[in-house]
């Protein structure tokens, strides 16, 4: 059956049970929030079901931002190495594959990434002639400096680009690990690196604990121009973070 799906559209496998409160599975908005019309379309399958922690199972938000800004700049994914933190399904990744010359994608969570690698596979270059770029998962605990240090040395080269969209909404402890991978991440290129963070604001306590983590660990936060949207009924942002 996936094989006979029409070229050109996004497969993206989710958990059959990734339902809301109101038993509407989330992922039917999907199609919805994803990328511009001239990028991306997007046909849904099911695969097996979830465990307890949905939020890697989940398009946050803030995905819909991110897939926008880079679906209108796709010059900057051109040729480029890129590292994507808390991936969850891989619709962005898999939206990077189709300019980039490597996609990383991680997650922490091993059901998650279950998922990501079988969604990988499905958009492989040899499976989907639009895809570009070598696809690869790798697992990610922010903060874990032997991960960090592992993908590095898996990836010598380094990465031109970071992305995270809505990627430490739950856990306010979460948000210094966030930019502890970061600046590590960050400090292997110097210069040559950027952290493009697509923010949406949920509450002023971690508007300000995100601030305050950047300005901690060396970073400025540059607001992109025009960027500024909302998002259902939230303010989301692009954000191009950089080491000072």
């Amino acid at each position: 059956m996936i094989g006979r799906e029409p070229t050109g559209y996004v497969i993206i496998l989710v958990k059959l049970s990734s339902i809301t409160p109101f038993g509407v599975p989330l992922f039917f908005f999907l199609p919805d929030i994803l990328l511009s019309d001239n990028v991306l379309n997007c046909i849904l399958t099911f695969w097996e079901t979830a465990d307890f922690d949905l939020t890697g199972q989940l398009v946050w938000p803030g995905a819909k931002l991110l897939n926008d800004y880079l679906s209108k700049n796709v010059e900057m994914l051109q040729g480029c190495s890129v590292i994507e933190l808390g991936s969850g399904v891989g619709v962005t990744g898999i939206l990077c594959g189709r300019f980039c010359r490597q996609v990383v994608l991680t997650d922490h969570n091993d059901e998650v990434l279950k998922i990501l690698k079988k969604n990988i596979e499905l958009h492989a270059p040899s499976v989907n002639p639009n895809c570009c770029a070598e696809l690869e998962a790798e697992r990610l605990e922010w903060g874990n400096s032997d991960q960090i240090n592992q993908i590095l040395k898996r990836y010598s080269g380094g990465f031109d680009l970071i992305l995270g969209a809505d990627i430490y909404i739950l856990i306010q402890s979460s948000v210094p690990l966030l930019f502890d991978t970061v600046e590590q991440l960050l400090c292997f290129r110097g210069e040559q690196c950027k952290f493009i963070l697509a923010y949406v604001s949920r509450a002023k306590i971690m508007d300000s604990l995100v601030i305050k983590e950047a300005t901690r660990h060396g970073m400025r936060m540059n607001e992109v121009p025009g960027t500024r949207a909302l998002v259902g009924n939230l303010e989301g942002v692009i954000f191009e973070v950089f080491l000072e």
